[in-house]
């Protein structure tokens, strides 16, 4: 026996070894699908509590975004500038936080275009 021979029975023998006895097809499809189904169905879920979650949170913030704009628009512009200095006296950090917040969004946006 040629050493080549002897390199292929020893791989034939490893092949034998790793081979795995195959499971009926119909019996295997039916638990990898039952699965797959109740793992979609679980997500679905999911996915549907999140989503309104997102509504109703979405729908807060709106609300809430349209009273300020109502209260904003029936005061004068000189209010709104006194209103603007008080809380940055109040609370100057903050205001430091949003000018910076906001004039990197200007920035962005002149930038782009």
């Amino acid at each position: 026996m040629s050493e080549f021979e002897a390199e292929v029975k020893k791989a034939e023998k490893e092949l034998e070894q790793s081979l795995v006895p195959v499971v009926p097809e119909e019996k295997l499809d039916d638990e990898f699908l039952g699965d797959l189904k109740m793992q979609a169905q679980e997500y679905g879920g999911k996915l549907q509590d999140a989503a309104e979650k997102a509504k109703v949170y979405a729908e807060e913030k709106l609300a809430w975004a349209g009273d300020k704009f109502k209260e904003i628009q029936s005061k004068e512009p000189r209010e709104l500038v006194e209103d603007a200095k008080e809380y940055a006296r109040q609370k100057p950090g903050q205001t430091i936080l949003i000018s910076a917040a906001v004039g990197l969004v200007l920035g962005f946006l002149l930038r782009r275009k």
